[in-house]
Formats: structure tokens, C-alpha cells, sequence
């Protein structure tokens, strides 16, 4: 046998026992190896179909050197300051360092010392196939927040479900932590009807906001399996885990673009996760989640960039003939319950939800660059008079 994967057992070469001068005798249940005077130096017992020996246990100075042979890989390991193994073939191979022994340097056993020193987490691969086989067959649910400012609505906390199969994405903004049960409850009746079929299982961590009763009781009565990741290991909820961090840091990018202010962020996160929906792709499948949601592509014609200038028809006002028809507002998201923009009012502080809007997407907010005789950048900033405008704090 030339090659054995994963042997965990040294073999001890017969023919270089005899090609320098020993004499090896088998028997049935063991096996004598034999110096040039006929002394016995070596037993081997039969265990099944192979003879087995253990250095460790014999105490002949005879045999010193197959002990001494044995455990050199892991003297040097320790005399290097417990350094890895790889590093210390390396250094063996190509001959990089004066008097370190041409011995093999694998891993055969655990060093406890590294152990307590060194150990860290299992590593976590991205899987190459798709486990679900349709929607709804696997929810991620996780929450992030508070948020040091609260959202237009007065809500702190950001409740994210995410498909497995589909991967799409649903946002809900909470004031509490413990409003995610009855949310959580609202949105399963909806989606189930939406697509017809039941949900299968859910996924969260071990959150006081995901592990009570109230969510209990649910997934039992409708006859969900709850699965739960180990404490402390937010890999196992991977999928989620991602998805926040992808909302946070496109809502965080939009609000920075215009400087608006952080208490839009919930209509920042909104956008984010309604864009998203509509614009990634699936890994796998190469596809939309709301193609894969839908079952039809998405129409991304009428997006508008978050945070722009915007005009919108006051049609609830009396206005005289000569008045403005317009009010100025600011353009923060979609409607998810009927064919509109969601646009912040500046004259009213309001926010309101209209098809009668026309956009300003030159970027009226951002700082102005000019450039003078000398072709130095000397910057203006109009920001800190508009900004003053929409503060409502």
C-alpha cells in the first residue's frame, strides 16, 4: 500500500527491518523482532489482521531510538513555541534553517497546550446547493437595534425575515422588542395566503424576542418547526445575519449621499430592503427574489434616488388662482400597499404617499464644487440652510 488517507497509525517497514540486519519471526499471535545476536529488542501482538506495537509502553534502552524517532515532530513543535506543523514541514523541506531534523511533521495527535491557547471557532463554508426547494419552505428571522434615534414613526427596532429559497425580504419596524410576536404572527397569515402554501419551518437565534411563549404557541398550533442557532454562534443564521449588514450599510450610503438626517433611517432601510428585493440575484439560481417570489421579473423603470429633490401637486388644499400648486418635499421610498412614491412634505412636516410627484435627481443637496482662476477647489456648502428645513427633531 503506497498511499492511505487520513492513517492515523505509524507503519513500521518490515523490509528496511531486514535490509539492516534484523530478523523479523511471525506467528499466528505475534510477531518478534530479532537484533544480529539473536536478542529480542521488538514484540508486536496480532490485534485482527495487523500487528500492533506501542513505543510509549516499552522501557528497554534497546529501543530508545524508535521512541526518540516517534516523538521528535512534536519535541520540535514544542522547543519552536508550540508553532504549527505546516511551518514547521516547510522549514524541514526546504532546508530554510540550520539543525532542525528531516522528520515528518504532520499532526498525528492533539497537543492540549495549543488547544487552550489557540483554539477558535469551526469555519463555516458557503454552501454550493440550495437546501429548500421552494418559498416559504424556510423563514431567517433576527432583529437588530435600538437605534439611537428614533424613525419618523417612533420605532427603534428593525424586525428582518428573509426566505430561504427566494431570498426575499421582508422589513418590519417595531417600537418594542416585544412587538415581534404579533408581527411576526401578522406577516405569516399574509404571506401563507399570498402564496398558497404553509410554512415549514423558521429559523432565528435564542432572542428573548424569537424564544417565548406567545411564538411558541404559534409555531406549534400552525405546526412550524422552530429551529434555533447555538448561543454565540451567529453563523447558523448566516443568511439574516448577512441581509441586516446589507440593509444597514445601503441605508447608511443613501442617507449620507443628501445628508439626511439619521431619523429617516427606517425609510432609508424600507427602500433598501424594497430595492433589493427587485435588483439582487440569487446566487444559484440566477434569478431575482421577486421573480422567484412573483414568478415574473421585476419592472425597475420608475425608481427615483432616495433622498432627491421632489415637487408635489397639493390636491387637498383650497388654493387660490394664483397660488403655488406645488410643495416641495423630499423623495424616502416606495409604497408597499398601493402604486405610489412616499415623499417627505416640507411645508407640511408631513409624510405622504402620491403618484403626483416630479423629481429633481441632479443631486440639489450635495456640496457644490467651483472652480476659480487658479484651478484650486475652494468648496461651497449649501447643505447646513436646506438641512435647517427638514430638521422636525
Amino acid at each position: 500500500v503506497l498511499l492511505v488517507n487520513d492513517l492515523n497509525h505509524n507503519l513500521l517497514s518490515i523490509s528496511q527491518l531486514c535490509d539492516n540486519g534484523y530478523y523479523v519471526n511471525f506467528t499466528s499471535n505475534s510477531c518478534n523482532v530479532l537484533d544480529k545476536n539473536k536478542n529480542n529488542i521488538l514484540v508486536a501482538n496480532r490485534f485482527g489482521n495487523v500487528y500492533i506495537t506501542c513505543f510509549e509502553n516499552l522501557t528497554s534502552q534497546d529501543v530508545t531510538c524508535f521512541s526518540a524517532l516517534q516523538e521528535a515532530n512534536w519535541l520540535w513543535h514544542r522547543r519552536l513555541g508550540h508553532a504549527n506543523m505546516d511551518l514547521l514541514q516547510k522549514l524541514s523541506r526546504n532546508n530554510l534553517v540550520v539543525g532542525l531534523p528531516k522528520a515528518n511533521f504532520s499532526k498525528d495527535k492533539i497537543c492540549d497546550a495549543c488547544q487552550f491557547g489557540k483554539q477558535i471557532k469551526t469555519s463555516f463554508k458557503t454552501k454550493a446547493h440550495i437546501s429548500t426547494s421552494r418559498p416559504l419552505e424556510l423563514l431567517h428571522l433576527d432583529l437588530f437595534g435600538p437605534n439611537d434615534v428614533e424613525s419618523l414613526g417612533g420605532k427603534l427596532y428593525a424586525f428582518v425575515i428573509v426566505d430561504d429559497y427566494s431570498r426575499y425580504t421582508w422589513v418590519l419596524f417595531l417600537a418594542h422588542k416585544s412587538d415581534a410576536s404579533g408581527e411576526f404572527i401578522k406577516l405569516c397569515k399574509r404571506i401563507e395566503k399570498e402564496q398558497g402554501h404553509s410554512i415549514i419551518s423558521v429559523r432565528s437565534d435564542r432572542g428573548r424576542e424569537f424564544k417565548n411563549q406567545d411564538i411558541e404557541n404559534f409555531c406549534d398550533e400552525q405546526g412550524y418547526s422552530h429551529n434555533f442557532s447555538a448561543p454565540r454562534t451567529p453563523q447558523q443564521n448566516g443568511v439574516v445575519e448577512r441581509k441586516n449588514r446589507s440593509l444597514q450599510e445601503m441605508g447608511r450610503t443613501m442617507l449620507n449621499e443628501h445628508k439626511i438626517p439619521r431619523t429617516f433611517w427606517a425609510e432609508a432601510i424600507n427602500t433598501a430592503c424594497y430595492v433589493g428585493n427587485r435588483v439582487v440575484i440569487r446566487p444559484i439560481l440566477a434569478k431575482t427574489p421577486y421573480e422567484l417570489w412573483k414568478g415574473r421579473k421585476p419592472n425597475i423603470g420608475y425608481f427615483k434616488v432616495f433622498g432627491s429633490k421632489c415637487f408635489i401637486l397639493n390636491d387637498k388644499d383650497y388654493l387660490a388662482k394664483f397660488e403655488s400648486k406645488s410643495d416641495v418635499g423630499i423623495f424616502i421610498g416606495y409604497s408597499t400597499n398601493s402604486k405610489a412614491y412616499r415623499v417627505y412634505n416640507r411645508r407640511t412636516l408631513t409624510v405622504q404617499e402620491s403618484m403626483h410627484v416630479v423629481f429633481d435627481e441632479s443631486n440639489p443637496f450635495s456640496r457644490k464644487i467651483i472652480v476659480d482662476e487658479d484651478e484650486n477647489s475652494k468648496v461651497l456648502s449649501n447643505t447646513n440652510e436646506e438641512l435647517s428645513k427638514l430638521n422636525i427633531g
